[in-house]
């Protein structure tokens, strides 16, 4: 994506949508066969004896009528998938989606072409906001450029839900609103949400048909500001939106039960363009965002266009001064009784207890540039230095989550690719070994090597198995029969299925964009990174209140793990 087209007027941003192919279902017997594979770095030889017996009675028995059922369902829809991943991994969930669930980042420029200057904040958001809005406009008139792999389109979807878009909370189950529309689709809300002190604005982002420029974000953006300086906060109602799901829900029908205006303001607030958040902190912009409706690669496609259009003029717009005359901000007034601001209290007081523990850094010694010129992956080359930094640190292998695209199909997401195979286990230990020689430390590199490689690409072929899995657990719970001991099996969970990953880690690309993700349990890590050509930028987070982890620590083995498999490809030439 470092060379990524922003804009295209040859093809329409949706045009082959109609033509993707389905998601595949994989076949019952390779899927199994791959998962006693990823299971064994977890398991005695007793241990993996039981399983290799259970998923044989199943492949023989249970699993052979779930997948025909599950064949018949992909027979009748373009993606088996998609409904049950939007419901069980993100919509069914009653965690607080801010930390657990959202991810977020800084924004790429706060390290090269735009240094951070006290007053200057709104300034900066304002020139920034324009360059959103560009990249919004690109969606709606469908010039944004098509990814793609090589020759073969992506699915581009999920760039429909980028704006206008909100997850709005249900006592058991949380709903999708999508209100974009592109040009030939129809009107598109085009206002935009502003949270400062507590207090609630909202203003429209164009002004006779055309997107507002800088100055005249920024004499938006400065009425609210003064609007606010100097006087009491607000009462905070958007704090209730980190509270678990269930009782935002509640909290949420609660404030629109006691005054109709509330739920006016709600509905402005859902469809709106993006909320901006005016704080009181040093100019520094990010990012924060719900991974229900998309993943991480269409919020950094998004990023990687602002920054690349911030470099191109400096962070200084060259363009008219002229500020046109416009309606000034509204501000959103809830009717607000001492029920919901006992609910804000607390909800602040929750959040404020969050123990999440973040580090980023850059690793400047190498990148890109010398992991290709000696013929490896530079993803392969990070997850494996992971993996031996996990082993090192913790005397054990780590389950691993690592995000494997599936956009070649339709409305594709993601599948889970497991790093922590045999092979890269045997590697790890020959690292440890002293009296391993150079040569079995390379040929053991080389092996885990070919094994992730083809994993990954096996995962973005549609031939992982995990989503499979998953779709056949959810046909056996809709046909109300008994979870089939494949699942309740013990080396199930440990080897990191049911989403019990020790590592949950990602690669954001090749730009300069970076992100973070919490751990996905509470003995584990979570793992962001992005690969340039001379350095590697990773995010390590951890929960503080756990003692078996250290984000930090990780990251410095990290370090040496990276110097360790350079000196190895140094000294042999893989």
């Amino acid at each position: 994506m470092d060379n990524q087209v922003f804009e295209s007027s040859a093809e329409r941003t949706f045009q082959y949508q109609s033509s993707l192919p389905p998601l595949p279902v994989p076949d019952l017997h390779d899927s199994l066969n791959k998962y006693l594979h990823a299971v064994k770095p977890f398991a005695s030889e007793e241990e993996f004896q039981a399983t290799e017996a259970i998923v044989k009675r199943f492949e023989e028995g249970i699993g052979q009528q779930l997948q025909q059922k599950l064949l018949r369902r992909a027979k009748s829809r373009s993606n088996w998938l998609e409904d049950w991943w939007l419901d069980t991994a993100y919509l069914e969930a009653r965690i607080p989606s801010q930390l657990n669930v959202n991810f977020g980042g800084p924004t790429a420029y706060v390290e090269h072409c735009w240094p951070v200057r006290d007053g200057t904040q709104l300034e900066r958001t304002s020139l920034n906001l324009w360059f959103t809005l560009q990249y919004w406009d690109l969606i709606r008139t469908e010039r944004l450029a098509i990814h793609k792999a090589g020759t073969m389109p992506f699915d581009m979807d999920q760039f429909r839900m980028l704006f206008c878009t909100c997850k709005v909370p249900g006592v058991n189950k949380d709903t999708i609103l999508n209100f974009f529309k592109t040009e030939r689709e129809g009107p598109c809300p085009s206002h935009m949400i502003v949270m400062c002190r507590g207090r609630v604005f909202t203003f429209d982002a164009l002004c006779d048909g055309r997107i507002l420029t800088p100055p005249e974000l920024l004499r938006q953006l400065t009425y609210i500001k003064e609007c606010c300086d100097g006087e009491p906060e607000g009462d905070g109602v958007s704090a209730l939106t980190t509270e678990e799901r269930t009782r935002w829900a509640k909290a949420r029908e609660y404030l629109i039960s006691i005054d109709p205006v509330n739920k006016t303001i709600l509905e402005t607030i859902q469809s709106s363009l993006f909320v901006l958040a005016l704080d009181d902190a040093k100019p520094y912009s990010s990012m924060i965002f719900s991974h229900a409706p998309y993943d991480a690669m269409v919020l950094v496609s998004n990023g990687y266009y602002v920054d690349e259009k911030l470099r191109a003029c400096g962070g200084v717009w060259k363009g008219s001064k002229v500020v046109r005359e416009m309606p000034v901000p509204e501000e959103l007034i809830f009717t607000v009784d001492e029920r919901v601001r006992r609910d804000i209290a607390l909800a602040k007081e929750q959040y404020s207890k969050s123990d999440l523990q973040v580090v980023s850094y850059a690793f400047t010694s190498f990148g890109k540039a010398a992991i290709k010129k000696r013929k490896l992956h530079p993803d392969t080359f990070v997850q494996l230095a992971l993996q031996l930094s996990y082993y090192r640190l913790h005397g054990k292998p780590g389950s691993c989550y690592e995000t494997a695209t599936t956009r070649r199909f339709y409305h594709g997401r993601t599948e889970t690719m497991r790093p922590c195979t045999v092979e890269a286990q045997h590697w790890c230990r020959a690292m440890l070994n002293p009296t391993a020689t150079t040569e079995e430390k390379r040929q053991a590199l080389n092996a885990a090597f070919r094994k992730h490689n083809k994993l990954m690409a096996e995962a973005q072929d549609g031939k992982g198995f995990d989503r499979h899995l998953l779709g056949l657990y959810l046909i056996a719970k809709e046909e109300g029969l008994s979870v089939p001991e494949l699942y309740t099996d013990s080396l199930y969970t440990k080897s990191g299925g049911g989403g019990s990953f020790v590592l949950s880690t990602s690669l954001v690309g090749y730009t300069t964009v970076l992100g973070a993700v919490a751990p996905m349990v509470p003995h584990g890590y979570g793992f962001f990174y992005r690969i340039r050509d001379d350095r590697i930028v990773a995010s390590c987070t951890a929960w503080k209140s756990n003692p078996e982890t250290d984000a930090e620590t990780l990251f410095h083995n990290l370090c040496t793990s990276l110097h360790d498999i350079m000196h190895i490809t140094s000294q042999s030439q893989l």
